[in-house]
């Protein structure tokens, strides 16, 4: 018999570890060739790492959350024979693998064994078909959707490779009429307590967060804007809009405002490396779009904004929200913003203090639209009022920058026709 050994894929240029967020197997469990073994995540990219191989797993090289150096063992794998051989695929990232021959009695413990060959393998999104009394093959952002709509994914039919569960997959269970379990709700007392550990990208959320916070001391300036020509403006230029063009929100005009402004404030469109001193403020205005997913928050960027008109700014934050949300965003899509933006929508509230996204300089934070009685000097009229909640690295921008820098933002978005005059 023989064993192989799979190790942590260089998954990016200069990254010297992953953390692992997903097991698809445990100690015993027999695999398949290309069925998928692990998942892990650097950078906020996910990478899945497929078995070149059929046998069984003899252990498992870590837990959920660890964080595990890029060449080290993850796995071993018992096979028949002396362990043949896997092909290479020729692919960017790769797995390292390593064929050796031991004793089956000796597998226990994973004592130095001589190694007689290496391959490589692309860790792709591939998985073997699974059973019924399998775990159902699906990516973390789908379990995640499931779970927190109470579906069971044993009942869900996967139409991916190899079987594997999709958002559309889900989307057509529930279109079937098929309902997420609803358990009663009664009034007896609960004592559970649920502990969850910090993973994924959770963690890395919640380490930027505590960064961001600990290292930046933070100014917010909030300022009421009157949006009710911009909401007017917006209203005719979708209904009169290309059908590949698509829907304006508010935030192609912001990002067309700040691209604006921030050519004559570029202190303010900047990055500070606070461990050298030094100050970078750059040419290219990379937006990045704060959004939400069923992971957690991501940072989407919008490159060169300043090269983009309004509808291709609307274009290209609704595809980079679609790939952040599924999972497909590509790591030189979320990295490298040197301005960002938050908004919450609807429920954006009346004001908010966002964090400055590290090593930035400034976030503009866009709060709800609500209609609001106005004094024009002789009657109280509607108007469209809505508040930005911008926040700075008080080392870098002054108070009165900020404001001036707000205040200049606030002139464009109620006279929208300047967004359009070009300088």
């Amino acid at each position: 018999m023989g064993e192989f050994i799979i190790k942590m894929p260089d998954v990016g240029e200069g990254v010297a570890e992953a953390e692992l967020v997903e097991w698809h197997c445990k100690v015993g469990d027999p695999v398949r060739e290309d069925m998928v073994l692990a998942a892990v995540m650097t950078d906020k990219a996910t990478v899945e790492i497929p078995s070149p191989v059929t046998g069984t797993v003899l252990w498992l090289g870590a837990e959920i959350g660890d964080t595990v150096a890029v060449k080290a063992p993850l796995v071993r794998i018992q096979v028949a024979g002396e362990g043949g051989e896997a092909a290479a695929v020729p692919m960017a990232e790769t797995v390292t693998i390593e064929t050796i021959e031991q004793p089956v009695e000796k597998v226990a413990s994973p004592p130095p064994v001589e190694i007689k060959k290496s391959v490589q393998v692309a860790p792709v999104a591939r998985a073997a078909t699974q059973t019924p009394a399998e775990r159902p093959l699906a990516s973390p952002a789908v379990r995640l959707r499931a779970q927190e709509g109470g579906i069971d994914l044993r009942q869900v039919t996967g139409t991916g490779p190899a079987g594997r569960i999709t958002h559309d997959d889900l989307d057509q269970f529930l279109a079937r009429g098929a309902q997420p379990s609803i358990l009663p709700v009664g009034l007896a007392r609960k004592t559970t307590v649920e502990e969850i550990k910090v993973t994924g990208l959770r963690r890395r959320i919640s380490e930027k967060m505590v960064l961001a916070t600990s290292r930046i001391p933070h100014i917010t300036y909030v300022e009421e804007i009157d949006v009710t020509d911009l909401e007017d403006l917006r209203a005719t230029m979708n209904a009169s809009r290309k059908p590949d063009q698509a829907k304006l929100t508010i935030l192609p005009f912001l990002m067309r405002a700040l691209v604006k402004t921030v050519g004559e404030q570029p202190g303010v469109n900047a990055t500070f490396d606070d461990d050298a001193g030094i100050i970078s403020r750059h040419g290219a205005v990379h937006i990045g779009i704060a959004t939400q997913t069923p992971a957690g928050l991501t940072v989407p960027v919008v490159r060169h904004a300043e090269a983009r008109g309004i509808w291709d700014c609307a274009t290209e934050v609704v595809r980079l929200a679609e790939a952040a949300r599924t999972g497909t965003a590509l790591r030189e899509e979320l990295s490298g913003s040197t301005i960002t933006i938050t908004s919450l929508g609807a429920m954006g509230g009346i004001a908010t203090t966002p964090i400055i996204n590290h090593p930035e300089v400034a976030i503009v934070g866009v709060n709800k639209i609500m209609t609001r009685p106005v004094w024009d000097g002789s009657q109280f009229i509607p108007r469209k009022m809505m508040n930005l909640s911008s926040s700075f690295d008080h080392r870098v921008v002054d108070g009165w920058d900020a404001a001036t820098f707000v205040q200049r933002i606030k002139a464009l978005l109620e006279t929208p026709a300047l967004i359009f005059i070009e300088s």
